[in-house]
């Protein structure tokens, strides 16, 4: 039986692992730099799960949830020492003409609900607490597009792990014992050329994509071309595979021409995601980029960490202990992949070398 210190022990995440829902907000945040708004947004997170309940209650069916992360600048500000062992800023990349840009934010929320209307009205309370401290670097509203469709026509998140594999993939172990039980979430807003895709044979989409538009089965390894989305995004190190957690959202305003796909993907170490945007913008090898991005780019790219809800409900609002500058990466250093250390708990030490200034052929 367990001890009540044993009990006392016990780490909620929050609900970074769950069902893909209906509808979704995106909102990055820019904190206002001086202490009355630290202490302002300490005292927020500390009420959050709260604030959550409230909303959720009107719908408990509609599975409102709320997933909050935390920028490298912010965490410092906010919570200081120790930090996240892979907390950094968002690395851009950049070749040929492609452009992974790295973009502002201190805090993110991913809002998401089988009904927009919940997923406003927790948005509108959380503005209606802190928007006199914060400024709106990005807001997005995501929609589940028919069956699971981006709006370039394909089926998207047809590999997403489940279950055991979606925690083991997307949260923090004992390689952090710290922060176990958080996990690391990349954000990117892709906004897409459609006029242009359409105008492709489906034969060459499907090629570009790696699976058939209609049915979403995967192309054979001889039918797939290096350059292929999912070739590209799939990871393997050791004979096996490493994942992420997807919850990409279309968006799009019809009347002005814009039309996107809102990429997010948790993972338990942001090596894995960004190696994934490696080799999409440069290639693997260098030069087999995914062609998508002959029709897709990103006008957003952020990297947070998010906490475990028992750490956002033990927040003070005491100014907390400078984070020691060992710990915290430099803004200025720009390589796609920060830290190459093996995790403790998996065999998997994604020993590639430096990215830095990697171009086409």
């Amino acid at each position: 039986m367990d001890t009540p210190s044993e009990l006392n022990e016990v780490v909620l995440p929050q609900t970074v692992v769950g069902p893909l829902t209906r509808a979704a907000i995106f909102l990055v945040l820019c904190m206002r730099q001086d202490e009355d708004a630290y202490t302002r947004l300490r005292a927020f997170c500390a009420g959050l799960s709260g604030l959550i309940r409230a909303v959720e209650f009107r719908d408990v069916e509609a599975g409102l949830t709320c997933v909050a992360g935390f920028g490298s600048d912010g965490w410092d500000k906010l919570f200081g020492a120790p930090r996240p062992a892979e907390l950094h800023v968002f690395h851009e990349i950049r070749s040929g003409g492609r452009h992974a840009v790295s973009t502002p934010g201190d805090i993110f929320f991913h809002i998401r609900a089988k009904r927009m209307d919940l997923c406003f009205e927790l948005a509108m309370q959380i503005m209606d607490s802190i928007g006199d401290v914060v400024s709106v670097a990005d807001e997005v509203h995501g929609f589940r597009y028919f069956d699971d469709r981006d709006v370039m026509g394909f089926v998207d998140g047809t590999e997403n792990p489940r279950g055991d594999d979606a925690r083991e993939a997307a949260i923090v172990g004992r390689e952090d014992p710290a922060f176990e039980g958080g996990s690391y979430v990349i954000v990117q807003k892709y906004i897409h050329d459609l006029k242009a895709w359409n105008t492709l044979p489906v034969e060459m989409q499907e090629k570009i994509i790696g699976r058939r538009k209609l049915s979403d089965i995967e192309l054979s390894d001889a039918e797939k071309p290096p350059y292929a989305h999912n070739a590209l995004t799939n990871i393997e190190e050791n004979g096996r595979q490493l994942q992420i957690l997807r919850d990409n959202m279309p968006f799009g305003r019809p009347g002005h021409g814009e039309f996107g796909t809102y990429f997010i993907g948790y993972c338990r170490t942001p090596r894995v995601t960004e190696l994934m945007l490696h080799n999409m913008f440069i290639g693997n090898p260098p030069g087999t980029y995914d062609r998508i991005l002959d029709f897709s780019r990103p006008v957003t790219g952020s990297l947070f960490f998010v906490p475990t809800a028992t750490f956002l409900d033990d927040v003070t609002t005491d100014a907390p202990d400078a984070p020691e500058s060992a710990d915290a990466p430099s803004s200025e250093d720009s390589s796609p992949v920060s830290s190459l250390a093996p995790m403790a708990v998996r065999d998997t030490s994604l020993r590639i070398g430096s990215l830095k200034g990697e171009k086409d052929e």
